[in-house]
Parts: C-alpha cells; structure tokens; sequence
C-alpha cells in the first residue's frame, strides 16, 4: 500500500472517528489482509499517533543506498530505460549520473535523482536525432548543468582557455592589485581542477583595505569573466541582532516563518555564483557564527531545517578594517608597515576562529599615480563605449588624463573621486550635447584641453562633398 499514512482520516465524516484506518483494524488483527505499506519519513508522526494502526505494522527504516549500490541499481533498471527511449546508456554514463546527482542535487535521495537524470537525458537524445543513440558522460554533465546552472563539470578545452587568462584578464581592468588577484585565481584554479576540499566552498576570502581601491570591483569582474551570477549583500543592514532571521528565515511563532531566508533562498536558486559580502565588518557578532558553518561545511540549515549547498560558491567579504590605522603615524621610534597595521587591526574585529576558517586575509593596496592613471583611461573606454551603442565616438587627448588627475585632490580616497570629476567635466556636458540635438548618430565628439579647462567638440564622421 503506497503512501499508506493518507489512510489515517480517510472517509471520515465531520471529524468522526471511524475511517478507513478504523475499517482495516479488525482485518489486520485476524490475519486476513496481510501487506506492506510504504510512506516517507515526514509521514512516520502521522502514522505512529494513531497506536491502533501503528502497533500492528513492523516500522522498517529503508536507508539512503550507497553510490555503489545506487549504480547497481541504475545498472538494473538501465535495459527498461534503453528500451522506452530507443537509446543505450554507457557504463560511464550511469556512474556519472549516480556521483554528480549525489554532489549537486541535495533536495532528493538517491537513487530516485540518479533515475531521473537517465530518464531525462534518454528523453532528450532521443528527441535530438542527430546527436546519435548513446548517452555518454558528456551528456550528463551538460544535463546537470542545465539543471543547477552550474557550469559543465568537466574541464573543456573553452573553461581551460577562460581560467589560463583569467588573471590577466582581471589585471587588465582592476589595477594594483596583483597579488590579491593572483590569491582568488589560484583557489579558483584548485578548485575547478578537482584537487580543492569539496566539503567546503570553492574559496572564501576577507579583502581589506582603504575605499576606492577595487575591492568590490574586483569580485564584480570575477563573476563577470566566469560568466556566473553576482550576488551582493550590503552587512550594513544586518547590524541588529533579530536581523540574524531574515538570512536564514523566521524561527516557528514569528511572522515570516516557512518564508525562507534572503541569503538561504538566493544561495538556494543560484548555487554557482559569487557571494559578496559587503562591509563585513558591520555585521552581528551572531552572523559570524552562522558564517563559520558555511565557511567549514559548505552548508548551511535555514529555519524549516533545508539544508542550502554552499560548496559550488565564491564566497568574498570585504572590510574597510585598518583603514584609519594605517592612515596614522606610528607610535615609538620603531616604524610599522601598512600590512602590519592591518594585521593588527583585523585581529582585533574578526575572532580567531573566524579568520582561521578563511582561504586568505588579502590587503589591497593603496593606488598611486600610475594606477589612478589607468583608472582614468578605463572610466573614459567606458563612455566611450556606451556612446558607441548610439553611434556617437568619442576622441581625447592624452592631456585629457592629466587633466582629470590634477583635478582629484584626495589620492587617498582611490578610484571613487576620480568617477565624480568624470561624471562632472565628461558624462554631463556630453549628456547635455545629446538632448540638445548637437550630438547625433554618426558624430565624433572631441575632447581636449584648452586654456586651463576641458572642452567638447563634435564632428560629422561624414565627409561633406
């Protein structure tokens, strides 16, 4: 009898006492239905509440199967499979279905998970003719990343190509940075290549440093040359300590419960993604806590007891911690580094057992003038390049760089000044130009310096004959 705990209250009228469950009873004592009844474990207080019916079924606890019995399993039921779909599933096929629906698929047991992936992957193949009659390893990993948009597990010859240039693609936009971005890179590397710890997440770091100085942009461009979604969480907001509740979800009694959580239900939709915990350092004492299990385990328990998968996560936190300190002389005739400081500072905001549970502390280093430079030449290939999307170039001159480093007067605060002076002197007289109709599709728009002060100049691309 499947499902037999739906017994219980079946065919009652108005709350009365005998149902189906009641009927069963004298069958059951005499011996004259003997039978098995299957239900799930959530089912098992239902059941066992009414002793009438309980006492006379032995409760038989069926485990989860091993991924080697779960193989065999599929190994089984594979020809019935074969035979519906018109397709043959390879031995590789059905060991890759029963490990990675084992790792990426947390809300159902094996072996149901492992079936449904051969079911499914048998009805693509055969709905997509032309991809031949045999289902192949290959075939289930496009399927589970389809599934849990994470990418295909396997290592391409593309993802290869993306991780060799990823450090140099990330130097090419964050600036002075190196050895923050060579750190995130490498755990990056180690994990796609296999050899990382897979019971934790793919790598977990603590960015401090002065503002301005790439933090936030660098774990932007990181999702953005990975191609996973960015996912960001100002800790400013959860500064009190009920706001604890609203990461994981209401506990029972309180209003929200069986709502889910902000970060278990987001972390639950997109398991591949990069988390950015913003301003860490604002957060509850109680949301460490709740970050050491993350950090250890790579999961994490909301309020209805669903477990959330962490291990396929890029986990960044970014701290303004020692900012102030390494801003001050020292104290006494011996000298302390900048590197020093921050080291002092950051263990006194974050416990030990916190900071022990991180892949890496990386301090960013203040920008000098090469590298706010650079930041000029970026923010200005980005007004260009959205000028371009309505047809409009534009032009400048290497004066125009100088010209927007002379203006910020506050080195300290980093790339952030420099975004206003370009906004101010560049994006609004050209805003300005546009609404005014002297700016259209085809033009140039010429930046230069003259007398002392920045101006525009626009140009027809076309020649007049």
């Amino acid at each position: 009898m499947d499902e037999i705990h739906t017994i219980i209250g079946a065919g009652s009228a108005s709350g009365g006492a005998l149902d189906a469950s009641n009927l069963l009873k004298p069958a059951l004592a005499r011996g004259d239905i003997r039978c098995i009844g299957q239900q799930p474990i959530k089912s098992t207080d239902r059941f066992s509440k009414r002793i009438i019916s309980s006492r006379r079924f032995q409760k038989i606890d069926i485990d989860e199967p091993t991924i080697d019995q779960a193989l065999k399993i599929l190994e089984g039921l594979k020809h019935k499979f074969e035979d519906y779909h018109e397709v043959t599933y390879s031995k590789e096929a059905l060991k890759s279905a029963v490990e990675l629906s084992n790792k990426y698929l947390q809300d159902s047991k094996l072996p149901d998970k492992a079936i449904d992936l051969i079911d499914e992957a048998g009805s693509r193949k055969k709905l997509n003719k032309k991809t031949g009659k045999v289902i192949r390893k290959s075939d289930i990993e496009t399927l589970i990343s389809s599934i849990t948009n994470i990418p295909t597990v396997q290592l391409t010859a593309s993802n290869k190509e993306n991780l060799k240039n990823l450090e140099g693609n990330l130097k090419s936009v964050i600036f002075g940075q190196d050895h923050a971005i060579e750190s995130v890179v490498s755990a990056i590397k180690t994990a796609k290549a296999g050899i990382g710890n897979e019971d934790k997440p793919i790598c977990s770091f603590l960015f401090t440093g002065p503002t301005g100085v790439g933090k936030t942009e660098l774990t932007k461009q990181l999702a953005l040359f990975l191609g996973i979604e960015f996912t960001r969480i100002d800790m400013s907001e959860y500064m009190e300590k009920h706001t604890v509740s609203k990461l994981i979800g209401s506990p029972p009694g309180y209003v929200g419960y069986e709502q889910g959580g902000l970060l278990t239900e987001e972390i639950n939709k997109k398991q591949h993604c990069v988390l950015l915990l913003d301003e860490i350092e604002k957060a509850h004492p109680d949301i460490f806590n709740i970050l050491l299990q993350i950090l250890d385990y790579g999961n994490l328990s909301d309020s209805n007891g669903r477990k959330i998968n962490f291990k396929n996560t890029l986990i960044v936190m970014t701290s303004n911690t020692g900012a102030v300190e390494a801003e001050n002389d020292s104290v006494g005739f011996i000298e302390q580094s900048s590197d020093d400081k921050y080291q002092k500072a950051v263990s006194k905001a974050f416990t030990p057992e916190f900071r022990n549970r991180l892949d890496g502390i990386v301090n960013f280093n203040s920008l000098n003038e090469k590298n706010l430079h650079s930041v000029v030449e970026k923010f200005l290939i980005e007004v260009q390049a959205k000028l371009n999307e309505k047809g409009i170039d534009l032009e400048y001159e290497t004066e125009v760089l100088n010209y927007v480093l002379q203006k910020n007067t506050d080195q300290k605060l980093g790339a952030r000044p420099i975004a206003r002076i370009v906004e101010k002197e560049i994006k609004k007289p050209i805003a300005n130009l546009i609404i005014q109709d002297k700016a259209r599709r085809g033009d140039i728009v010429s930046a230069s310096i003259a007398k002392g002060s920045l101006s525009l100049k626009v140009r027809s691309k076309l020649k007049v004959t």
